[in-house]
């Protein structure tokens, strides 16, 4: 018999998507509010490479994923919670070797 760790992989889920999610989620926001296009730097004008409108629509699309993730990682996280700690099962023989 073996055990395996169950929970810990929704948790683990939970954490790398909420995580990624918060990042994601900050960016949008300093994108939305406070940021510019680098190509601003670079331009005799601002706004004259990336416009208004599409750099507003970059930093919306940040802030929905962001949110989309860390919705996910929520989901995972509560699903975990109805997940058993272990499970015991009877240990397979191994078909495929790498060195024979």
């Amino acid at each position: 018999m073996e055990r395996v760790k169950v929970r810990g992989l929704g948790r683990l889920a939970a954490a790398v998507l909420g995580g990624w999610g918060a990042l994601t989620l900050l960016k949008g926001f300093y994108d939305l509010f406070i940021g510019e296009p680098e190509a601003n730097l670079y331009s005799p004008e601002p706004w004259m490479f990336v416009t208004r409108e599409a750099w507003l629509r970059y930093g919306g699309f940040e802030l929905a994923y962001g949110i989309a993730c860390v919705s996910l990682g929520w989901a995972a996280l509560r699903y975990s919670r109805s997940l058993p700690e272990t499970v015991e099962r009877e240990r397979r023989d191994q078909d495929f070797q790498l060195f024979e």
